[in-house]
């Protein structure tokens, strides 16, 4: 394993970190807010064709690679860009290739397949994933679900593709609140109209495929939130005193400081290798998935709150930019769930037999 960027890597990170520095500052994040999408800017996104990126060439895509997206999320996680390139770029390539397999079960249904993978793919529809099994006929909580077009979701040992009506950057729907502004939605399934891009244990396998994929990429966007957490951490106690010095002397800051650089070190690591496997097909990518995700989602919060705290009070006020990453930081970790319960079956996947499935994940 070779982590070091090529020359195009490193070029891709050069031009994505001056491109989201500049669309994406703290004024457009708030303006974005509640909702949590801003719709001038995901055009932006689709026409350097980030969402597509991993898509094979022959479908439309740009044919690249996972550590690509990896560094496309971190740039990403480091402006806080309201839009849901994770999940598009996760949806694309989940639909693509099932679309390209020919898993569909008529050939009506290959044609409207085909022709919904060419749009999405082309940046016409936003797709996104639900990363919870459907409980009866509703997706919950699906990460861009209040503005996504096509929503891959697993109901049962199937795995399915909804076509949202009244869905998209002009009128985004079912919006669940939250304190991370994320587009979360609840996504009604309308089994007469799905498609279904695969039956039996081949439809698990994908949708684990695709969560894992969307994991490693949002571990590779909460290590960059936290790096950017950081910065500001380290800008604010070098200005502000306390006692007539500046609290960056004060010894248990610059411990902890120099702790959670040491984190960020390791969530970056993991996040890389996570992608690096993906592309090298291996048979540990899902759980290295897995591992980076709860690692860099661990090791972001505690950055963020820490900063927050050397604000002190002034952290939590809406003016300081501390606050957008501090509340980012942990709801993009709780849109997968507890992450408690994502220990445990971590857990038994390295060491043991795998526990019983959560509710949400038997109810369907």
């Amino acid at each position: 394993m070779d982590l070091d960027f090529t020359d195009d890597q490193s070029a891709l990170r050069d031009t994505l970190r001056t491109f989201f520095e500049k669309e994406s500052s703290t004024a457009a994040v708030r303006a974005a807010e509640p909702l949590g999408f801003d719709a001038a800017l995901w055009r932006k996104v689709v026409d350097l064709g980030l969402a597509a990126i991993a898509v094979p060439e022959h479908l439309g895509g740009g044919g690249a690679g996972f550590v690509e997206l990896a560094i496309a999320a971190e740039c990403l996680g480091q402006s806080l860009a309201p839009v849901p390139l994770i999940e598009a770029a996760v949806a694309n390539d989940l639909i693509a290739s099932l679309s390209d397999a020919g898993s569909s079960s008529s050939g009506e249904r290959d044609a409207r397949l085909e022709s919904l993978t060419a749009r999405a793919v082309a940046g016409e529809l936003l797709a996104t994933l639900a990363l919870r099994p459907a409980t009866g006929d509703l997706a919950r909580l699906v990460p861009a679900g209040a503005v996504a077009d096509l929503v891959a979701v697993l109901r049962g040992d199937e795995l399915l593709l909804l076509r949202q009506p009244d869905r998209g950057p002009a009128a985004p729907g079912g919006a669940v609140h939250n304190l991370g502004a994320l587009p979360l939605a609840d996504c009604p399934i309308d089994t007469e109209h799905a498609l279904v891009l695969a039956r039996g244990p081949a439809a698990v396998r994908a949708h684990r495929r695709a969560l894992s994929r969307w994991e490693l990429l949002t571990g590779a966007a909460l290590f960059g939130l936290g790096s950017k957490a950081l910065d500001i951490g380290v800008d604010y106690v070098m200005q502000r005193k306390a006692f007539g010095v500046l609290i960056g002397t004060f010894q248990t800051i610059q411990h902890r400081l120099a702790d959670n650089a040491i984190a960020l070190d390791g969530a970056r690591l993991l996040a890389y290798e996570a992608a690096w496997a993906q592309d090298e097909n291996l048979p540990t990518a899902d759980t290295s998935a897995t591992m980076a995700f709860l690692f860099a989602a661990e090791t972001a919060y505690k950055t963020a709150s820490e900063v927050l705290h050397f604000h002190g009070g002034y952290g939590y006020t809406l003016e300081y930019d501390i606050q957008l990453y501090f509340r980012r930081a942990k709801a993009w970790s709780l849109v997968a769930g507890d992450s408690r319960a994502a220990y445990a079956r971590l857990a038994h996947r390295v060491f043991g037999a795998a526990p019983a499935p959560a509710p949400a994940e038997r109810a369907g």
